[in-house]
């Protein structure tokens, strides 16, 4: 199929239902935001062998590559509404590959209630690429930002961490000591991260600062602190672990910073003074999500982690680096 085949029976049908989108037959989107309303936008992009491996089911591509960016959207609060794709599609891809990759974000599409509204396809003699660009929703003053951290603030972070990078060693075939069910759990954590859509909305008014956990704690928790210009202090021995990742801890203690630096979990990290802690346990419990308090913000520059006596436990590599 050539570039306007590809859109008309591929991707046009993602655009159904969203008006903005104008039938993908325009060169550009018009989106509308409401009064007492404002758009939030962020884009992610995706490179084969880079951010996924080459046998990586294709509709798990693109779904990991919609809810990545959502996950950015959570993490400001705000509700997803449409998005814009870009791909970069080496010459000699087989349609059903891209069938395929269409058929996930139209599966994620109907779990998350948004459309998608224009985009571009080209061909490269290069990797595969894509780009994803979110829109969502916040109302006037509700989004919650990296610079608002405060010292004397509780760090707290939900569900699991560490799944996602240990999910990518299982897949190598470099992970021990865990059984096949607690493999099957890690690996679905890397590919199929889950966006805290829901917790991000009941941030607003109840957390001060927030990010999202893709390139490690220590690395977003730091992007917290530059912002704010406030350090923090992390508690190793509080941090929130699935059952699988125990064991694999459990077999290997060198795989203890990969709890701390590894990325791909997805999680919001946020901070939230010690007077709301009460609102934040509540929320976990409505969310039935964990929400664990792992730290305190400080008045210094940087982020430390300490052991259970207080020691600090030293690291190499901080998380996750583009370049």
């Amino acid at each position: 199929m050539d570039e306007f085949s590809l859109i008309a029976e591929l991707f046009a049908p993602l655009a159904r239902g969203a008006p903005e989108a104008l039938g993908l037959t325009d060169d550009a989107a018009v989106v509308e935001v409401p009064p007492g309303r404002r758009l939030v936008v962020t884009t992610d992009m995706v490179v084969a062998g880079g951010h996924f491996l080459a046998d990586d089911p294709p509709a798990m591509v693109a779904r990991k590559l919609l809810r990545v960016n959502l996950s950015d959207l959570a993490a400001m609060g705000a509700a997803p509404r449409t998005y814009l794709l870009a791909l970069a599609v080496p010459r000699g891809t087989k349609e059903d590959w891209l069938e395929d990759f269409a058929a996930g974000l139209a599966e994620d599409q109907e779990t998350y209630g948004i459309h998608l509204i224009g985009g571009d396809i080209v061909a490269t003699d290069g990797p595969l690429v894509a780009s994803l660009t979110a829109l969502g929703e916040v109302s006037d003053g509700g989004e919650v930002l990296r610079s608002g951290a405060r010292p004397g603030d509780l760090v707290f972070v939900s569900g699991t961490l560490g799944d996602a990078a240990l999910g990518l060693r299982t897949l190598r075939g470099e992970l021990a000591g865990v059984d096949a069910a607690g493999r099957a759990a890690l690996v679905d954590r890397y590919r199929l991260p889950q966006p805290r859509l829901a917790l991000g909305a009941r941030l607003s008014g109840i957390a001060h600062a927030a990010i999202d956990v893709s390139d490690g704690l220590v690395a977003d928790l730091g992007h917290i602190c530059e912002c704010s210009k406030v350090g923090a202090e992390v508690e190793a021995e509080r941090l929130p672990l699935s059952p699988a990742a125990q064991a694999a801890v459990d077999a290997d203690r060198s795989l203890s910073p990969v709890v701390l630096t590894g990325g791909d979990d997805y999680e919001i990290a946020f901070t939230a003074g010690p007077e709301v802690a009460g609102q934040v346990a509540e929320l976990a419990a409505a969310l039935a999500l964990p929400l664990t308090k792992i730290g305190r913000i400080t008045a210094g520059a940087e982020v430390r982690v300490v052991d259970d006596a207080g020691a600090d436990v030293v690291l190499g590599a901080r998380g996750y680096r583009h370049f």
